[in-house]
């Protein structure tokens, strides 16, 4: 009885602190057409909690500069799972970063939760960035991936 607690426990320290490495990550990105000079340059996208949970507000987090001053724009974003699409939404861009965007370094960041009914597995992002103009500044793409075990128990 003794050995079994002392498992249980030691398997509950592991969870978190995988969990706690796993709360964060910066995802490899790359751009829709490497030939284009896009005028928005992407660092990189950092996901919260990664991989993200069904059910708890996830949280994209993209780094990024661009020498052109900013006023308005919108985001265009396509989510395909294991290469089907199957979602697109639209953001205006001063919803998701300060506007206007000044020369120099900037955050998009966008949250929200997903169903927790929504599929485990890997996930595919599209996101094009367009000006006021409607002028394309920038095509990313990376991966992400959603839990197998839902989060809506834990809440």
């Amino acid at each position: 009885m003794m050995k079994s607690k002392l498992i249980v426990l030691a398997l509950c320290a592991i969870a978190s602190l995988a969990q706690a490495a796993a709360a964060a990550t910066t995802t490899e990105v790359t751009y829709c057409d490497k030939k284009t000079e896009y005028d928005v340059k992407v660092q990189g996208v950092e996901i919260s909690p990664n991989p993200v949970a069904r059910g708890r507000t996830a949280t994209f987090s993209i780094s990024a500069s661009t020498g052109l001053a900013i006023s308005g724009g919108k985001l265009v974003i396509d989510v395909s799972y294991f290469g089907w699409h199957i979602h697109s939404e639209t953001h205006d861009l001063c919803s998701e970063t300060s506007c206007p965007v000044s020369t120099g370094d900037f955050v998009v960041a966008h949250s929200q939760v997903l169903p927790g009914y929504t599929p485990p597995g890997s996930y595919s992002l599209k996101m094009k960035m367009y000006d006021g103009d409607k002028r394309e500044l920038t095509c990313i793409g990376f991966n992400f991936d959603i839990g197998f075990a839902s989060s809506v128990a834990e809440s």
